[in-house]
């Protein structure tokens, strides 16, 4: 299934081999992956495996996280998409928004314009009438594109492994 979205500065796609480098670069930033999980970063081969699974997850649920890349330049700056937020079964059955940009492409608005077409897509082409966003409370910078997309906090919880501080925001569609 190829589903490409583009937007006036990004082009999400699916992913390619020659993605792995540039991604693992991002995860393997402390600070990009400071509010990921327990903060840990991640080398080329657990980025591998981490492509392979959003791979997977298009394949058989019609959703995923997108390459990210600038339209300009054809740059990958990161993802944007959806996943099912099995690491917070407290909320599920659920399907999570979400983001990681590489640190130069922060606080230029991408991952809100990324994000804003995800939603549309989820809400639109897949029929979703519900989408929730995670963050860890802290992670001001995610939290301000929740509420830009419309988002509302539902409520505080923490990480059933690593006990951290969590916020889930919601949107639901209108009927």
């Amino acid at each position: 299934m190829t589903i490409t979205l583009r937007t006036p500065r990004l082009t999400l796609r699916r992913w390619r081999e020659d993605d792995l480098e540039p991604m693992a670069a991002i995860n393997g930033d402390p600070d990009v992956m400071r509010w990921i999980r327990d903060g840990s970063v991640q080398d080329r081969a657990q980025t591998a495996a981490s492509i392979a699974a959003w791979e997977r997850e298009w394949e058989e649920h019609g959703i995923g996280l997108f390459a990210a890349e600038l339209r300009e330049d054809r740059r990958l700056i990161g993802f944007v998409g959806l996943s099912v937020p099995r690491y917070l079964p407290e909320i599920l059955p659920a399907v999570e928004i979400g983001w990681r940009l590489g640190r130069p492409f922060w606080g230029r608005g991408l991952a809100t314009e990324g994000a804003r077409a995800v939603l549309d897509f989820a809400l639109r082409d897949r029929g979703l009438a519900r989408i929730v966003s995670v963050h860890a409370v802290g992670n001001d910078a995610s939290e301000r594109v929740m509420r830009k997309l419309g988002m509302r906090c539902e409520r505080e919880t923490r990480h059933p492994l690593s006990g951290a501080a969590l916020r889930v925001h919601v949107l639901e569609a209108r009927p």
